[in-house]
């Protein structure tokens, strides 16, 4: 076996997977086939593809598959139970059928049990090698274009550097100011006036920063739902769209900022009141959200260089499509101030003395005595600022999973802001 170990090894092919010197260099050469291989959507393929037919050709059937123990002389001919066939070669005859000889070798087995491909089986492998040649050209075709299209792109970049780093830099602050509202929040009466303050500073200073630094780029005028006094180009108009959005958003948390120092040291009531109004400015935002970006794209839209009949065509597209989505707003602001108007709990009701005393006068959420406990609908006693924390994540009781709180609103009590761009 040694023999057959060593032919086997010598006809491992130098562009095969295994091959460890060629990989780097193919993989910088053609990065898409190279990931295509090794996921095994087509073969390896050889160092000179162009040399390798896509189907082979019925005329040249020299093709000899002979057995390992045939091409070492050290293995003995007469072992049982192997067998050696040799396609010896295809002739055409005067019918223009194909023969061929082929010749058996070996003992104890039957020639008439090898088996055989059927014409079924050979359109099959046919059929996938016409893939994967497809896939084969398409990855090429990739790779021929891919470096002409990064070239492009750091052209672009460049281009529009500080734009790219502004955008960068204010979408990082927009996230971790996002951060840092829920935690502050989260603390509740551990929260300390001097932090608030001073973060309520850093974020006015950071909107105010960057529409001073801006302040020839007609920024301020989609604030007042102004169109701009010039067309602006499409980049140029999804720039002023976005820094419109991010700062809204940078300020809205500012103004959460001044709820929380309110409702510092708000427990039962006051803490659920702090909910309801963190949840309406939310959805106050959302509203004006949905309405800034229109002033910059009525005026991009309506440009009377592309024909009268087309801009207006379009202009007249794009406020349909917006009216839809800002309809949902104004029914989402009138649910969050509609729930913020009434008094009563609507998941569960205030707790007699007996019913707290009967449940043993321990809240099962933060272990302490209650505090305002609240009787939920599937009568299971809760403080009201526990509870109303967990609402404000669950809709289902504590301990019993019931359904206790309906699915109308969504719930911004937390602190979060949505951190999804409102570009159209």
């Amino acid at each position: 076996m040694d023999t057959l170990s060593d032919s086997e090894n010598a006809n491992v092919s130098p562009s095969s997977p295994t091959s460890s010197n060629s990989t780097p260099l193919r993989f910088f050469q053609s990065p898409v086939s190279t990931l295509l291989e090794y996921s095994g959507l087509f073969r390896v393929r050889p160092d000179n593809p162009e040399t390798e037919p896509l189907v082979a050709d019925n005329n040249n059937n020299s093709v000899a598959i002979i057995d390992h123990a045939e091409s070492s002389s050290n293995v003995d001919s007469s072992s049982n139970g192997e067998v050696s066939i040799r396609i010896i070669g295809a002739e055409v005859d005067d019918d223009g059928g194909a023969e061929g000889s082929v010749e058996e070798r070996g003992s104890g087995v039957d020639a008439s049990t090898v088996p055989v491909s059927s014409d079924d089986d050979d359109g099959n492998n046919r059929e996938s090698s016409y893939q994967r040649f497809d896939i084969q050209q398409v990855a090429r075709w990739i790779e021929q274009i891919l470096p002409f299209s990064l070239l492009l792109l750091f052209v672009f970049i460049r281009q529009h550097l500080q734009g790219f780093f502004v955008t960068i830099w204010i979408t990082a602050v927009m996230f971790k100011s996002n951060d840092i509202l829920r935690k502050q929040t989260a603390l509740k009466g551990e929260r300390k006036i001097d932090v608030l303050v001073g973060y309520f500073v850093v974020f006015v200073i950071h909107v105010s920063g960057i529409y001073w630094c801006y302040r020839n780029d007609d920024l301020f005028y989609p604030l007042l739902m102004v169109p701009p006094k010039a067309i602006p180009p499409f980049w140029h108009a999804i720039f002023i769209v976005l820094v419109n959005d991010t700062m809204v958003r940078q300020a809205a948390m500012a103004l959460k900022l001044v709820l929380l120092m309110y409702y510092k040291n708000g427990r039962g009531h006051n803490f659920r009141r702090q909910g309801q109004m963190l949840t309406l400015v939310e959805y106050i935002l959302l509203l004006y959200r949905a309405l800034l970006p229109t002033p910059v794209w009525y005026r991009f839209f309506l440009n009377k260089e592309y024909g009268s009949l087309f801009s207006s065509l379009t202009t007249g597209l794009y406020l349909t499509f917006k009216l839809t989505s800002i309809v949902e707003k104004v029914k989402s602001f009138f649910t969050a101030l509609k729930a913020l108007s009434k008094k009563e709990i609507h998941y569960g009701s205030h707790a007699t003395p007996e019913q707290v005393n009967a449940a043993g006068d321990l809240c099962a959420i933060c272990q302490e005595k209650m505090h305002a406990p609240i009787l939920l609908r599937c009568k299971h006693i809760f403080c009201e600022d526990c509870v109303s924390e967990w609402f404000e994540r669950e809709r289902t009781c504590p301990l019993c999973r019931a359904l206790v709180r309906p699915a109308d609103l969504r719930s911004f009590g937390d602190g979060s802001t949505s951190l999804f761009f409102q570009l159209f």
